[in-house]
């Protein structure tokens, strides 16, 4: 058997884990993934050849880049018995913040917070197919990527058209409280699903760091959506509001391209 182990530069949350664990399921010469997050490397035990699998890896636009390849003597995994369970758990929790942003956004009248909604929408896809499609058939898991793509793509779309209303428009200013507080619950769920998944792996990975919390896209967008209802509040104006929903709304069309991949 060989490993294989590669930096994946954008993989910063376990929502790219997943993708990559979508992406990589048609590879029956794949024999383990085993996923280090806070490092950004994924190390892939394998027969045979690595091309095909670096060429999945490279479709994802995530940084990908072979370190190295070689034999190795490894044959027990620890498979995680509890992964449905986990992976259940991070859905629920980012869908119903999903719906707690959304509406609370639209209330608000706070474009960052109905952007990071669709964040969070997009990591349940990608839960999402990683529970419905992994181990079904290719056809199948190639049409749930491609629903939930476009789907993220429209949505996204929708909410740019409706930040250049506002931002043209004398739209009131949105409700900068809501948007912190809001945002700091969404900071919560966010850690505590990357607690979730990162306590399933080996013991040296159990307990949550500081550096693997902080190197979430998910945790600087909350941040972003913060300083946004700061200068809100401090400028008396609605544009950084607007500023952080378009970063939010672009971000999301980047992750809708790469669910879009794997249907690929």
């Amino acid at each position: 058997m060989k490993k294989s182990i590669f930096e994946i530069s954008k993989m910063d949350c376990p929502s790219e884990e997943n993708l990559i664990r979508v992406k990589l399921d048609g590879h029956s010469n794949i024999q383990n993934l085993d996923f280090d997050i806070p490092n950004r490397k994924l190390t892939v035990f394998h027969t045979g050849e690595i091309d095909q699998i670096e060429k999945s890896l490279l479709n994802l636009n995530l940084g990908s880049k072979k370190i190295i390849t070689e034999q190795t003597d490894q044959t027990d995994f620890n498979e995680n018995s509890n992964q449905k369970k986990l992976l259940w758990s991070v859905l629920v929790i980012n869908f119903a913040f999903f719906i707690i942003e959304m509406t609370t956004g639209l209330i608000s009248k706070s474009m960052g917070l109905v952007a990071d909604s669709l964040d969070m929408l997009a990591d349940s896809f990608v839960y999402g197919i990683s529970l419905f499609a992994v181990g079904g058939s290719v056809i199948r898991k190639k049409k749930i990527a491609k629903l939930a793509g476009y789907f993220q793509i429209l949505l996204a779309v929708i909410g740019f058209a409706e930040v250049l209303r506002r931002f043209f428009g004398n739209e009131k200013l949105p409700d900068f409280s809501t948007m912190i507080i809001i945002s700091i619950l969404a900071l919560i769920a966010n850690g505590i699903c990357l607690y979730l998944l990162q306590k399933s792996k080996s013991k040296k990975e159990a307990h949550m760091k500081a550096s693997m919390i902080f190197t979430s896209n998910d945790v600087i967008i909350n941040l972003g959506v913060i300083v946004a209802a700061l200068l809100v509040n401090w400028l008396k104006s609605g544009k950084p509001d607007l500023i952080i929903g378009t970063i939010v709304f672009i971000l999301v069309i980047q992750g809708a391209v790469r669910i879009l991949k794997l249907g690929k």
